[in-house]
């Protein structure tokens, strides 16, 4: 079991978006996927998976820092369990690192979203020099605009923090919002490119869990 957590304090960044995406690309790849919804406030991740009444992805909700001790004798059956963060729940963000494999921070190219990240990268790197680099973490650039400035030099921006960023970014398209609305993701359209982008996101995901 690869538990891949989907974190950054500020809300609005593509977390849900991320994790519903993912999630079903890797269901796709035959792998068994559980999606945890951590944000009792917001249960975003509930609200898309009540969306589709025969939703194919498993969803369980862990609200409180002391039920993830859980996770590991329900989720023990699936490949992969992907954890949808909580935005500015410090303890659950602080659970889901000490949980996870793999931490992705999702970014927009927006220096908001990059000081957000600042104190989540902080407490990663505290956590791997006593675990011996678990989890492993990395970037992913979300709502990118292709060909304005700011989507350019965000991965210099990033470079500071000295974590990968996954490639290819998430490219802002009408598609997700719309497809999220009916509890779908964008392998349920026909958009060649979103799912061209999510596949291979996912294959560099993959790779980077196994290097």
């Amino acid at each position: 079991m690869t538990v891949i957590a989907i974190l950054n304090s500020k809300g609005g960044c593509g977390k849900t978006t991320l994790s519903t995406n993912l999630a079903h690309s890797l269901q796709r790849r035959k792998f068994k996927v559980l999606l945890v919804d951590t944000d009792h406030a917001q249960a975003s991740a509930r609200d898309w998976h009540a969306a589709k009444e025969d939703n194919p992805i498993p969803l369980i909700a862990l609200d409180r820092p002391n039920n993830f001790h859980t996770l590991t004798s329900v989720a023990s059956s699936y490949d992969f369990v992907i954890i949808d963060g909580a935005a500015k729940l410090e303890d659950i963000i602080a659970t889901a690192v000490k949980t996870a494999d793999l931490v992705l921070i999702p970014v927009q190219p927006s220096p908001y979203d990059l000081w957000a990240a600042s104190e989540l990268v902080d407490l990663i790197k505290t956590r791997q020099t006593i675990t011996d680099g678990k989890p492993k973490a990395a970037f992913v650039i979300s709502r990118a605009i292709e060909g304005t400035k700011l989507g350019r030099d965000i991965n210099d921006v990033l470079a500071k923090y000295e974590l990968p960023v996954m490639q290819p970014p998430i490219t802002q398209r009408q598609i997700y919002p719309q497809t999220a609305a009916r509890g779908e993701t964008v392998f349920d359209s026909k958009n060649s490119d979103a799912i061209a982008e999510l596949e291979v996101l996912t294959e560099e995901i993959i790779k980077y869990i196994k290097a």
